[in-house]
């Protein structure tokens, strides 16, 4: 696992094997990147379920301004900490060790412009999660959230403030992509493409 792009390309990155988190491989980060490159540079991100940092920090290489992890295991953090050291980009982080349903219930921060959320597997969380964010004030204006699932878990969620604008499929990784009622254009909603025939505009 390594960082693809930016200021910070080719640094390794630790995992952290068996721990229930779920890792990103380069070719869909890659194609994440290239789908949300005109959102990145100045970007405020929210990275939760963080894991080791892959995507928040990527985003850093690649321009964000600043980053919020959120991951609640101890050992997992002590990575994602070790890992924004390796990279240099401690400085524009801020790690918040905390169960993400406890983190969301709070007051936002700020509202944040990119907002991913890659749960363990299989367990329901990544709805869970839309919907705290749905009832929450989390995501910019024309922000973006973007959920990192196995294609058999998706469901359509009955939400009030996002709604579903893209689905990109990656072999067994799907990438969902919400963003805020009032901010999406007009026209039909665009289904599941396969990554050939995915184009690089932002969702």
């Amino acid at each position: 696992m390594r960082v693809i792009g930016g200021k910070a390309k080719g640094h390794r990155l630790l995992s952290v094997p068996g721990r229930g988190v779920r890792p990103i491989t380069d070719r869909v980060k890659s194609a994440l990147f290239d789908i949300l490159s005109n959102r990145v540079e100045g970007a405020v991100v929210l990275d939760l379920f963080a894991g080791t940092g892959s995507v928040g920090i990527e985003a850093l290489s690649r321009g964000a301004r600043r980053a919020v992890f959120v991951e609640k295991d101890p050992a997992v953090v002590r990575v994602l900490r070790e890992n924004l050291r390796r990279t240099g980009l401690e400085a524009q982080a801020e790690v918040v060790q905390d169960d993400v349903f406890r983190f969301l219930k709070r007051p936002p921060p700020q509202r944040f412009d990119i907002i991913y959320i890659a749960p363990p597997q299989y367990r329901g969380l990544w709805s869970q999660t839309l919907l705290a964010l749905d009832g929450g004030d989390f995501l910019a204006p024309d922000g973006v959230a973007v959920v990192q699932i196995f294609p058999k878990e998706f469901e359509e969620l009955t939400l009030k403030q996002l709604m579903l604008e893209d689905k990109r499929k990656y072999g067994s990784t799907l990438l969902c992509f919400y963003s805020k009622v009032e901010a999406r254009p007009s026209g039909p909603e665009r289904g599941c493409e396969d990554p050939s025939s995915a184009s690089s505009k932002k969702p």
